[in-house]
């Protein structure tokens, strides 16, 4: 594509943050009630032809066809331009009215006909950082766009449209111009009167495609909000509880996630016991309290073991308390896979000190130890057998209704199987 923007080409352009969103028109209006039922101008996520934007003068009309012998002017920092929507034929467009959402901030609109549409349609180009005059070069110059009766920066945010506007992102004129998200770049230019340059000359390097596609992966999970009437959502404080499990299908055969409460709720006495028993066992050890050689090295081995998995488990669990984005139950699911450890390890630890222990004092312990593992082992598979059509899928009458599959072993209330 080329290099510099000149008056009548076809353009997309782009938010200039991290992960931003192109500049969009369709046909519909801006409903009743929402402003002036004019155009409707969002930010959009993907590519497509509503992405695109004639750059003309303000006071004069393009030149058609490749073959044109009127000299090519490029646009520069400081000009007043006007940008046509390619599909719609509708000017960029912003008045003093508030914005559907951001009240504090002006609409903007697509209006007029045919490219023809009155003093409200101009911009005025500002490009970051350059000289008054310097040309717009494609992808690399900063721009902003100056509404010229408004006194307006065009904006683009993270706030989502109603379904009257399809859940695209708001377009604003923002009265302070030099706020953030005010900044886009010309992502793509089509001019074929100007030379193409390779693309390559634009190409980042590896460290800035890394960073770039890692922001752009925060930002994408953190602006995602549940549809509306949407219940599968839960929040963190949940999921140890297992107060909530998530549909996988609702229709017959019905499938639920939902933790088999016997090991949920086993792990969660450890998360909370494991810490006490050790802050115990520091206060008795700081005291003089003796105990055997064998059962203290067990111990250390065990502790230390518990305490990296109990930090996993942490790291795994505790930053979605910081999310506002939509959470599901399966969001849990790699904590709990080191909450399972930390309770295998914890119980194997119980069971082999209690051996060490009376090993000396009770003939026959080890047939115990063996005894209770085996009780243990017994209870995780009758639990596994009780809810085990919730996972491969529970059909006729809910729990609720005699000869449910499921019927006596809704434990909880919130539970909906």
């Amino acid at each position: 594509m080329p290099e510099y923007l000149a008056y009548g080409a076809l353009v997309t352009i782009k938010n200039y943050r991290t992960g931003g969103l192109y500049l969009h028109s369709h046909w519909s209006l801006y409903p009743k009630g929402v402003g002036a039922q004019q155009g409707q101008i969002t930010s959009y996520f993907f590519k497509d032809d509503n992405n695109k934007w004639l750059i003309k003068e303000i006071d004069k009309e393009p030149s058609s066809g490749n073959q044109s012998t009127e000299a090519v002017k490029l646009v520069r920092n400081g000009d007043l331009v006007r940008l046509e929507h390619w599909i719609t034929k509708r000017n960029l467009h912003s008045h003093k009215i508030p914005a559907p959402i951001t009240k504090r901030q002006y609409q903007v609109t697509g209006y007029g006909m045919n490219g023809t549409g009155d003093a409200n349609d101009y911009w005025r180009v500002e490009v970051v950082g350059e000289r008054p005059g310097a040309p717009v070069r494609s992808v690399v110059s900063k721009l902003r766009f100056i509404h010229t009766n408004a006194h307006c920066a065009l904006q683009s945010h993270r706030k989502q449209y109603p379904k009257w506007g399809f859940e695209q992102l708001e377009v604003t004129c923002n009265p302070v111009i030099h706020a953030k998200n005010t900044l886009w770049n010309i992502e793509e230019n089509f001019f074929p009167r100007l030379p193409n340059i390779s693309v390559r000359v634009y190409a980042p390097r590896f460290w800035e495609k890394l960073l770039e596609s890692h922001s752009v992966m925060f930002q994408g999970n953190a602006g995602l909000k549940p549809k509306e009437h949407e219940s599968v959502q839960s929040r963190p404080w949940m999921w140890p509880l297992n107060i909530k499990g998530q549909y996988f299908c609702g229709k017959e055969p019905r499938i639920l996630l939902l933790g088999n409460p016997v090991v949920w709720w086993l792990n969660l006495v450890v998360l909370f016991v494991f810490p006490a028993w050790y802050l115990v066992e520091q206060v008795m050890e700081a005291r003089g309290w003796e105990e055997a050689a064998n059962v203290k090295d067990l111990k250390h081995r065990r502790f230390a073991a518990l305490w990296w998995l109990h930090l996993a488990w942490a790291f795994n669990y505790v930053p979605f308390w910081t999310m506002t984005r939509i959470l599901y139950y399966h969001h849990y699911l790699p904590a709990s896979l080191f909450s399972c450890m930390m309770t295998g390890v914890f119980l194997d630890c119980i069971l082999q000190c209690l051996q060490l222990y009376f090993q000396k004092r009770l003939p026959g312990v080890s047939a115990v130890f063996h005894c209770s593992l085996g009780l243990v082992l017994a209870g995780l598979a009758n639990s596994f057998r009780l809810f085990m059509p919730l996972s491969y899928g529970v059909t006729g009458p809910k729990s609720t209704e005699a000869g449910s599959l499921m019927y006596g072993r809704k434990w909880l209330d919130s539970w909906d199987f």
